[in-house]
């Protein structure tokens, strides 16, 4: 909602990826400038491209558009200012886990992982950032959990997922996401790279 104006203006571009076969994005596909969605009839079976393959392609794409522009801005400038030509890339991703664990194809599986550690790494300085949902933050589902550099975290079932979704002693600094109730929905911690308390937050409706 708050990028909604910079998406009119065409300062900021989403590109939208949803495993869950569209369930989740295809309301609010218009606004996406690429969208990309988990449909097992979506494969190629002469070519042997899995679905999954989409994925990986669409998130290789956004390397390459962030190393174009490493390359255009290498002694410049370190920061990225976006405009209509170079727009600002949100990459927004639910659920996660679909690209990072739960994948069949091998080699989509590699790309996938190696598209996203480059993106994290690497695209915030020259405009291409990534969004996330995940419901297991289990380690073995998101290995490079540490390249967010802002983790918010709903309410959880177990004390032991806080510290999984935030970070290590996050809970014990207060951000007690296991002890959020059903009857207030939209209440989340965040944590911020560079900042050691949580900050406790409500999502408007």
């Amino acid at each position: 909602h708050a990028l909604s104006p910079a998406i009119r203006s065409g300062v900021v571009q989403v590109w939208g990826i949803d495993p869950k076969g569209g369930m989740e994005f295809a309301m609010g596909q218009h606004l996406f400038a690429r969208y990309c969605y988990g449909d097992p009839d979506e494969g190629d079976p002469e070519t042997k491209t899995s679905y999954e393959l989409r994925y990986a392609k669409v998130l290789e794409e956004a390397v390459e558009v962030m190393q174009a522009r490493q390359t255009r801005l290498r002694g410049i400038t370190r920061l990225h200012t976006p405009t209509t030509d170079e727009p600002l890339i949100v990459i927004e991703v639910d659920e996660l886990a679909a690209l990072t664990a739960w994948v069949n194809d091998r080699e989509a599986k590699r790309r996938i992982r190696s598209a996203l550690s480059l993106l994290l790494s690497q695209g915030r300085a020259v405009g291409v950032s990534v969004v996330a949902a995940l419901q297991d933050p289990k380690k073995e589902v998101l290995p490079f959990r540490d390249l967010f550099p802002l983790r918010i975290a709903l309410r959880l079932t177990e004390k032991e997922q806080v510290d999984m979704t935030l970070g290590d002693g996050y809970r014990g600094r207060g951000a007690r996401c296991d002890r959020i109730p059903d009857s207030l929905p939209g209440v989340a911690y965040v944590v911020e790279d560079g900042i050691p308390e949580p900050t406790r937050i409500r999502f408007p409706y």
